[in-house]
């Protein structure tokens, strides 16, 4: 698709009321800081950086964390920023800077 970074933000909401939902949410999680890919865990979403190909292969990775926990239903969210010409950053984007 693209040789640039882009940013991939990934909201996992788990559908089941029996167990505990955030560790669930939290194995998923633990992929995407595992992964080596740069990330910011915030209250609604996970927003990481990288090459388009590894962050869809973390992304999926995430979801079968889910499954892999004992979720048998979930909805995902994800959005992209993507850019043909130039890199994706946090930092262009950071109010803090």
């Amino acid at each position: 698709m693209t040789d640039k970074n882009i940013q991939l933000a990934i909201q996992v909401v788990p559908l089941e009321r029996e167990g505990n939902v955030y560790e669930k949410i939290d194995a998923a999680i633990d992929v995407i800081q595992d992964s080596g890919v740069e990330y910011l865990i915030t209250p609604m979403e996970t927003v990481m950086q990288g090459p388009y190909d590894q962050l869809q292969q973390v992304a999926k990775d995430a979801q079968q964390a889910l499954i892999d926990a004992g979720c048998t239903e979930f909805l995902v969210n994800i959005k992209m920023h993507i850019r043909t010409d130039r890199d994706v950053t946090m930092e262009e984007k950071r109010l803090d800077r």
